[in-house]
C-alpha cells in the first residue's frame, strides 16, 4: 500500500514524499501504535465497519502501548495497515476507525490527521445537509453531523438556528474538543456553541464527566427560537437530548397532512412537536400529556407562538400509563393516538423488559384508538429497532404457517394493519456497514 504524491509531503514521520503512508512499516517507532486483528476479521472492517470490538483483536504493537484517544494503525494479520483509526484503552470499541488504505491512496491529505480529517468529514455533512434543504426558510432545526452516519463515530451536531449543540459519546471528542469547536464555529450562520457530553456514554469510555463544570454550562441562550416545516418552536437547550427531537421531523409532518377534523391524543408529548402539527393540520382537538413541567411549560409558550387556539389544544401533566388507564375507565376514545416515549432499551439486554413495556404502553393506546382509528406508535431504542421485532410487539405475524400473537393487538382484542413505517428524518443518515446506526421505529397502525 502506497500513499504516493507529487504534490504533497510531510516532514512529521507520518507521511513522506515516496514512502509509504503509515512510515515505512516502522509507525510505532515514531509513536503510532498498531492494533492487529485477529485471523478471519479483516474483512468486515475493509467492508466498512467503523468499531472495532476488543474481540476482533489479536495484538497490540506499540512502544510506548497507545493510550485512549490516540491514533492507531489498524492491520491484518501479517500488520499490514488496513486503515488508521483512534484507539481506546477502556471500551468495548477497541478502534474507531477514520479512514481505510484506499482512501488514504487517494487522498493522504487527512492521512493519520484527525484536524484535516475534522473539517473533510464536517464540510462533507454540511454539504449533503445543503443538498437536503437545510436550513430553509421553513425549517433552521436539523441534525448537521450524525456520527457513524456521517463518519465521525461518537460525535453528534444539531443546529437550531444560530445554535449549535454538540454531543460527544466518545473519548475521541473529547480529546478534540477544541478542533470541533473551531469547525464548527467558522460555519456561516454559526454563533452561539453548546458542548453537551453524554455522561452514561463516556463512562464507558473510560472518562468520568460528571463532576464537569461544562457539563451543565452553556455558552448559548437557555431558550432559542427555531422553525420547523413552518411551525415556531421555542426549545430549551437544557432539556433532552440536544434540546429537540429533530429526527421526527418528516413523521410530524406527515401527522399534519391526516389530522383534519380528528380528535387527536399525543402521549410523552415532551414540547409538543406531533401536538403543534396536528393543530396546524386542522384536528378539532388536541391533548398532549407528558409528566416533564419545563416541556409542558414550552408547549404552552409554543401554542401561544404559534397563535393557536388555547381552546383546541391542551397540555396536561400525567403519567402516561396513569392517563391511559383512566381515560379507558371513562370509555373514552380517540381518532388519532400518538404514543412516542423515552428509550426504554438502551441495551440489548434489557430488550426482553423493555418489550413487555412497549407491549403495555401500547396495549393501553389501542384501548383508547377508536375502531378504525390510527396509531402512530414509536421506539427510539437502537436495540428494538435492530432486533426487527418491533412489530412482533404490536401484531399479528405469520411464522412458519403458524399464528403469534404477540400481544399489544391480540392482549386488548384488537386486529391491526401497518398503514406507514418510518425512520429518522433524512438529516440522520445511516452507514449501511454499521446498520447499528439505525435506532428510531415510527409506525402507523389502523386499529380495528
Amino acid at each position: 500500500m502506497r500513499g504516493r504524491s507529487s504534490s504533497r509531503s510531510r516532514s512529521d514521520g507520518v507521511y513522506i514524499e515516496g514512502e509509504e503512508w503509515w512510515g515505512g512499516g516502522n509507525s510505532w517507532r515514531s509513536g503510532i501504535g498498531k492494533v492487529v486483528l485477529k485471523k478471519g476479521k479483516t474483512q468486515l472492517f475493509k467492508d466498512g465497519s467503523p468499531m472495532v470490538y476488543s474481540g476482533a483483536v489479536d495484538r497490540i504493537i506499540g512502544r510506548p502501548p497507545p493510550k485512549t484517544g490516540d491514533i492507531v494503525l489498524v492491520a491484518d494479520g501479517s500488520e499490514k495497515p488496513i486503515g488508521w483509526g483512534l484507539y481506546n484503552s477502556t471500551s468495548m470499541y477497541c478502534v474507531r476507525l477514520m479512514q481505510l488504505e484506499e482512501e488514504v491512496v487517494r487522498d493522504p491529505s487527512c492521512a493519520l490527521s484527525m484536524e484535516n480529517l475534522l473539517e473533510v468529514r464536517i464540510h462533507a455533512a454540511t454539504q449533503l445537509r445543503r443538498c437536503l434543504g437545510l436550513p430553509s426558510a421553513h425549517t433552521n432545526a436539523y441534525r448537521l453531523v450524525n456520527s457513524e452516519g456521517d463518519r465521525l463515530s461518537g460525535l453528534v451536531v444539531d443546529v437550531f438556528g444560530d445554535s449549535a449543540v454538540i454531543a460527544s459519546s466518545a473519548a475521541w471528542v473529547e480529546k478534540y474538543k477544541p478542533q470541533i469547536k473551531t469547525c464548527i464555529s467558522s460555519l456561516d450562520g454559526i454563533n452561539y456553541l453548546s458542548w453537551r457530553p453524554s455522561i452514561e456514554f463516556l463512562k464507558e469510555e473510560g472518562m468520568d464527566l460528571s463532576n464537569s463544570e461544562e457539563v451543565s454550562s452553556l455558552m448559548t441562550p437557555a431558550r432559542v427560537k427555531v422553525k420547523e416545516n413552518g411551525i415556531s418552536y421555542l426549545i430549551s437547550l437544557e432539556g433532552q437530548k440536544t434540546g429537540f427531537y429533530a429526527d421526527q421531523r418528516e413523521n410530524r409532518q406527515f401527522i399534519a397532512t391526516i389530522s383534519e377534523g380528528q380528535r387527536v391524543l399525543d402521549m410523552y408529548c415532551y414540547s409538543g412537536g406531533f401536538a403543534m402539527n396536528a393543530a396546524h393540520g386542522g384536528a378539532r382537538n388536541v391533548t398532549g400529556v407528558d409528566s416533564s413541567v419545563p416541556a409542558l411549560e414550552l408547549a404552552r409558550e409554543n401554542v401561544i407562538l404559534n397563535e393557536l387556539d388555547p381552546g383546541g389544544i391542551s397540555f396536561l401533566r400525567r403519567d402516561a400509563a396513569d392517563f391511559m388507564k383512566d381515560a379507558f375507565s371513562r370509555n373514552e376514545t380517540w381518532d388519532l393516538v400518538i404514543v412516542d416515549p423515552p428509550k426504554l432499551a438502551p441495551r440489548r439486554k434489557a430488550l426482553q423488559s423493555a418489550s413487555g413495556m412497549y407491549r403495555n404502553l401500547n396495549s393501553l393506546a389501542m384501548r383508547l384508538t377508536k375502531k378504525g382509528g390510527l396509531l402512530m406508535t414509536c421506539s427510539c431504542s437502537g436495540a428494538m429497532t435492530q432486533s426487527g421485532t418491533y412489530l412482533h410487539v404490536l401484531q399479528a405475524c405469520d411464522c412458519y404457517r403458524k399464528q403469534f400473537f404477540t400481544a399489544a393487538a391480540s392482549s386488548v382484542g384488537r386486529k391491526v394493519t401497518i398503514i406507514r413505517q418510518a425512520g429518522a428524518a433524512c438529516d440522520h443518515p445511516i452507514d449501511p456497514s454499521y446498520p447499528e446506526g439505525a435506532y428510531l421505529s415510527n409506525i402507523l397502525l389502523r386499529v380495528l
